[in-house]
């Protein structure tokens, strides 16, 4: 009963006490609550009941009681570090129980030997306890035997084993009221989804097993332990940092299983070292290998001392002491028959490549590059970067592009899984090395056509193909219609002076139930020939136009300038640098959105060419005299490109990729398409420009005041040929699909714009920050202007800075201008830009406003 209704299990098993019950049901009260505590509360205080239970059975006489007293005495000292005591207790209990009874005491011992790691001893238990309790017809231990051994088997790698006992399990839990071994189960499937690679089927799963151990009001340290894991694998790590140090928190609070803190500490150190945090990485791997240690976990143990090996080689350590010690523990790693033993031997080898000692690199690296051929997604990965890092050590800059080629090729399988663009994106970074690795063999061995191709093998990935629209889900439009209210709510609250906490927890914890249902969508956009990107289609289409892509290998930029008929590089500036200084560009814009900023102009024109020296380099004299399209790497997306010398009175449109500009100018205009232009509330100007640029249209949708709703715009945006969104901006860095624009009834995020058959084919966001972009991944981007191109839209303006509301009016009336005179949206806003007044308030829209696609 302890785990079909934990709660009324204890109060009865409390009541039975204050009943004077006999030492036989006594035993059996105070083992109850032991389990309880053991599983869900105190441990000390398990321990306590669990003891005086044995000695109760032993009163009363019954070999049976007794043996089934220490098995869950034996797992309880087992968690409490007690090992010895543990393993020592469940023998016993072996040898004075009988039959039935000795199976449900094996398969306990079973449990206990998994929670040390020992898979082979546990599986042996196992295979002599499973047919007596199967015969026994003792459905409930034959099901958790069955999900215990299933578990072993992901451990081990074995997914097809773990696959079949599984469903057998949960065949037989369906038949029983055992509600927590039910939402065990369930969470056990959801791991099973991630070893297979499918980790948006892992995450629903596990949201799925959170609910239903909701009603049971029990702690679930273990589905934290698990979802960190695959929160890591997303490129969740912050949040997966941030959930295991809450529930280390919370389980210290109760006086919980030190086998489980344990196994949270090496999940925040994984974490953290992922999240570029060695030394918190460090501090809990040491805590965690300490305890894994006086627990003698052996298997745990090596895990722990792996993550304290990375954490400190990424805090800047290197030493041949470093590569011993990863060595054995890849040793340690392949005795247990642990799928990470590629990683340990990868470790050892990049190490070994540090110091320079190429016989021990090589055979390191050897033996990880094994894993090349099979096994899940993320192994493979690790061969191939392997086998990437022997051929550059060995001089053939053709054996790194093959493995780059293969190992990356792997991740495009594992990506076309993903659904949502946050996992899409954030999935690159696992590629990261690889691609940065094909670059640096380009560069020193191939010529510039070969770099451009390998600059956009990993650049932009998440605008090849649309994300997977969300279903029309009356739960998640539910969830979308609530947070807008409360969003709207707290906004007002925020304006007036008086914020309201409670609304503002309201909006975080919508914000999460939105971003927890897209990231269960599963892809289904599978990768196109079409859209592999080749050189020689690009400089096809280019005609006049230079294309001018910014790759940076090492940490500096290099320019590959193409047109003509041909690519050319040449080396600029240190990015480091560049990022520096386009940050001042970005603080000075700021300071020109408000009067009396005149000396200001001179300041930023000063910083627009020393921008211009260290991303352009020796490029800017062949730029020729037509149109510049620029394709910027993630790290520069906040560039201000009009602000340069070179390009100031140009054509010029900024792209996230060359692949991407190809696209948007394959991208055919709607025949019929709306123009639409939209009045939000609270602007300065009350959005001015469009009544006059309405009337350049014929027929045109306008929707203001409450018309402006967020269905009713996204209604009138679907398929149209020109919208124009007068609204509120707001740019979120901490989560970028909620970037928003304000209207009637609340704010219009990224996750609408999703729901979108096809987003205008032009589209203007005449507002602040609406250009602003989070970097994540690899090289990717998130924001408003990159969730609109794969959806259809083939041209964007927005801007990257605050600007003046009023200024920005005689901006957007000449760009309409030039628009209804057949120009395309980057050569109105070139002429719009020469059309403005000369001062501060003036000039700082015109740098700010960029036009991004091929519209």
């Amino acid at each position: 009963m302890v785990f079909a209704s934990p709660g009324e299990a204890l109060a009865r098993a409390q009541e039975v006490l204050g009943t004077d019950p006999s030492p036989l049901h006594a035993s059996v009260a105070h083992q109850v609550i032991g389990i309880w505590q053991r599983d869900f509360g105190d441990l000390r205080l398990a321990l306590h009941h669990l003891r005086r239970a044995r000695d109760l059975a032993a009163r009363a006489g019954s070999a049976e009681r007794e043996a089934d007293v220490l098995a869950a005495l034996g797992v309880a000292l087992i968690h409490s570090g007690r090992t010895r005591q543990g393993l020592a207790a469940l023998e016993r209990g072996v040898v004075r129980a009988t039959g039935h009874m000795r199976a449900k005491v094996l398969f306990r011992r079973a449990y206990a030997r998994w929670v040390l790691g020992h898979h082979r001893e546990c599986l042996e238990d196992l295979r002599r306890a499973a047919p007596v309790l199967r015969q026994a017809g003792d459905v409930i231990y034959h099901a958790r035997a069955l999900t215990l051994r299933a578990t072993v088997h992901l451990a081990l790698g074995a997914l097809e084993r773990a696959d079949a006992d599984f469903a057998a399990a949960e065949e037989m839990w369906d038949t029983t009221d055992q509600e927590h071994d039910k939402a065990d189960v369930v969470e056990s499937r959801a791991l099973a989804a991630f070893r297979a690679g499918d980790i948006p089927a892992s995450l629903r799963l596990f949201d799925q097993a959170a609910q239903r151990y909701a009603p049971l009001d029990t702690p679930t340290f273990m589905l934290s332990i698990r979802r960190c894991e695959v929160l890591m694998a997303a490129g969740l790590a912050p949040e997966a940092l941030n959930e295991a140090d809450t529930a280390i928190t919370a389980l210290d609070r109760l006086g919980g299983q030190s086998t489980r803190k344990a196994e949270l500490l090496l999940a925040a150190a994984r974490a953290a070292r992922l999240a570029g945090d060695p030394y918190t990485a460090i501090a809990r791997a040491d805590a965690a290998v300490r305890l894994f240690s006086g627990q003698r976990r052996g298997w745990w143990e090596a895990h722990a001392r792996l993550v304290l090996i990375e954490a400190r080689v990424a805090s800047g350590r290197g030493s041949g002491r470093l590569m011993a010690d990863a060595a054995a523990v890849a040793e340690r790693l392949r005795a247990f028959g642990a799928p990470s033993a590629p990683e340990a031997w990868l470790l050892a080898g990049r190490i070994a490549l540090g110091l320079g000692w190429q016989t021990d690199a090589d055979g390191h690296l050897e033996r990880a590059a094994r894993s090349r051929r099979t096994g899940p997604p993320l192994a493979r990965m690790t061969g191939w970067a392997a086998q990437a890092l022997r051929a550059r050590a060995a001089g053939s800059a053709r054996g790194v592009l093959q493995a780059c080629r293969s190992g990356l090729a792997v991740l495009d399988d594992h990506r076309t899984t993903l659904g949502a663009s946050e996992l899409r994106a954030r999935a690159t970074a696992q590629g990261a090395e690889l691609a940065a690795l094909a670059q640096q063999a380009c560069l020193e061995a191939g010529g510039p056509r070969r770099l451009l191709v390998w600059s956009e093998r990993w650049r932009a990935t998440l605008l090849s193909a649309p994300p997977t629209r969300p279903p029309d889900d009356p739960e998640l439009l539910g969830r979308l219609a609530a947070f807008r209210y409360v969003a709207a709510r707290a906004e007002e609250a925020r304006f007036d002076g008086r914020p309201l906490p409670a609304l503002e927890r309201e909006q975080r914890r919508l914000e999460r139930e939105i971003r927890s249902h897209t990231l269960h969508l599963r892809g289904t956009a599978a990768g196109d020939d079409q859209d592999r990107f080749d050189p020689a289609r690009l400089l096809r289409h280019l005609g006049a136009t230079r294309l001018v892509e910014l790759a940076v290998v090492d940490g500096r930029v290099h320019v590959l300038l193409c047109g003509q008929g041909r690519v050319r590089r040449f080396a600029a500036g240190r990015l480091a640098e560049a990022e520096a200084e386009a940050e001042h560009v970005q603080s000075g814009l700021r300071r020109l959105a408000h009067p009396g900023a005149e000396g200001r102009i001179a300041v930023l024109e000063a910083s627009g060419q020393r921008l211009q020296e260290l991303l352009l380099g020796d490029a800017v004299r062949h730029l020729g005299s037509g149109p510049v399209v620029v394709v910027p790497p993630g790290a520069l997306h906040q560039v201000t490109w009009a602000l340069l010398p070179a390009l100031r009175e140009r054509v010029l449109t900024v792209s996230p990729s060359a692949g991407s500009w190809l696209r948007a100018l394959r991208t055919p205009a709607p025949p019929h398409g709306r123009h639409v232009l939209v009045r939000g509330p609270g602007l300065a100007t009350g959005g001015a420009e469009v009544p006059d640029a309405a009337d350049r249209y014929g027929e045109p949708v306008v929707l203001e005041r409450e018309g402006a709703s967020v269905e009713g715009v996204l209604g009138a945006l679907d398929g149209a040929a020109l919208a124009h969104l007068a609204a509120h901006g707001t740019f979120r860095a901490d989560s970028p699909l909620f970037s928003s624009l304000r209207m009637a009834d609340g704010p219009l995020i990224v996750h609408d714009f999703e729901r979108l058959d096809r987003s205008p084919y032009r589209i203007i966001l005449s507002s602040c920050d609406t250009a602003r972009l989070a970097s994540v991944g690899a090289d990717e981007l998130l924001g408003l202007v990159t969730a609109l191109l794969p959806l259809g839209t083939a041209g964007v303006v927005a801007s990257s800075a605050p600007v003046n509301d009023a200024a920005v009016v005689p901006l957007m009336l000449a760009l309409h201008k030039g628009l209804g005179a057949g120009l395309s949206l980057a050569e109105a806003l070139r002429d719009a830009r020469a059309a403005l007044p000369g001062d501060a308030v003036h000039q700082g829209p015109g740098w700010a406003f960029s036009a991004f696609g091929a519209a």
